[in-house]
């Protein structure tokens, strides 16, 4: 969070009353802000390692793995309904008109059903630890687009971190060696490279339409409404994905993908539910912590898999950590931690401003 990036709790337009989560002590407020922090990076992991099982055991279909990202949103109704706002804390007199608010749906989750099919690519033609590597540059592309887009700031910390994933990613891109899946030729190899990394750049640019249509046209970011946006949107990329599914053709191979899956049919629908299952998981994460804390800090703590996935594939499948690797994986988590000290110096300065504009209250409330 940058200082114009302020936490949701510091907002004005939040009383206590209408976010009880103002009222949690600190080790509360943490515990929730690790919860979903697990959520994210445990349903993130999962779901790259399981889409990775997918095309070794013989999975071929890019528009199924598309569809799986998103079709298990029926989940986030559980936590709507749960914890659905009580008040509308919506300073807007205008409201956007329903209209409206469906051609941002319809255009968002269009958005999201591409970059999902980019993001299938990527891992069709890439281990799975290249391809978290690569996606761990989704960060150094936030900072970029939420400069332009959310008017967020450019400290030497946030520059340092775009640049060091850059190298990061551009290791991978130059290195010969790196382990590909088998079958997979060196062209193919640099479309999953492209295809990662430009998905990578259509998710950071996701994530701040979706921040600017917070602030300009909803003017209000409960849990509910952000929940609204994450249901609304995917399910119109699953709708999209479906749609796109059929119109390709890859509809027809499935049956014959199944009877040939390498672990057998119920492995191989386990498999998809599964996948389904972990990026929604993400998902409650991702949503939580753009709640709790930003939606920068959520796609900053989604790069912590760059360390956890290469990590479980090098357990899981074996795949191997050359020098290179090595290397990009420092660069990345260097990127990474200093882009969340930035997060703390920010943070620190907002509850500094918080303890300030506090104190005049409380004197008030003693006269």
């Amino acid at each position: 969070m940058t200082d114009n990036q302020q936490p949701i709790l510091d907002k004005e337009v939040a009383s206590v009353d209408e976010l009880p989560l103002a009222n949690l002590k600190r080790w509360q407020w943490w515990f929730l802000v690790s919860l979903n922090i697990i959520f994210l990076v445990v349903g993130q992991a999962a779901a790259v390692l399981l889409g990775r099982f997918y095309y070794d055991k013989g999975g071929n279909s890019k528009w199924m793995a598309t569809v799986v990202q998103t079709a298990a949103f029926p989940v986030l109704f559980i936590p709507l309904f749960l914890f659905r706002s009580t008040k509308d804390t919506s300073t807007s007199t205008n409201p956007p008109s329903i209209l409206f608010l469906l051609l941002i749906y319809f255009s968002l989750g269009s958005l999201i059903a591409l970059d999902n099919w980019m993001y299938s690519t990527g891992l069709l033609y890439l281990s799975a630890s290249t391809y978290s590597l690569i996606c761990a540059s989704q960060l150094a592309f936030n900072s970029v687009f939420s400069y332009f887009i959310n008017s967020q700031k450019f400290t030497i910390l946030i520059s340092n971190s775009v640049v060091i994933l850059s190298l990061s990613s551009a290791l991978l891109a130059v290195n010969d060696d790196s382990e590909r899946p088998p079958g997979v030729s060196k062209s193919k190899y640099f479309i999953g490279f492209i295809s990662s990394l430009g998905a990578s750049a259509l998710y950071s640019l996701l994530l701040s339409l979706m921040q600017l249509t917070f602030q300009k046209v909803l003017k209000r970011e409960t849990f509910s409404v952000v929940l609204e946006m994450q249901i609304y949107t995917s399910l119109v990329a699953t709708i999209v994905s479906v749609i796109a599914l059929f119109g390709s053709g890859e509809w027809k191979s499935l049956p014959q993908e199944m009877a040939s899956f390498g672990t057998g049919r119920v492995s191989y629908v386990l498999t998809l539910v599964g996948t389904a299952v972990a990026w929604q998981t993400c998902s409650v994460g991702v949503v939580g912590l753009i709640f709790i804390v930003s939606s920068l800090f959520s796609n900053a703590i989604s790069t912590v898999s760059l360390a956890v996935t290469p990590l479980a594939a090098l357990v899981v499948f074996h795949d191997k950590m050359n020098g290179v690797k090595i290397i990009a994986l420092l660069l990345a988590i260097w990127g990474f931690v200093t882009y969340l000290y930035q997060n703390y110096i920010d943070e620190s300065k907002a509850q500094r401003r918080r303890n300030t504009t506090a104190e005049p209250r409380d004197e008030r409330s003693l006269c």
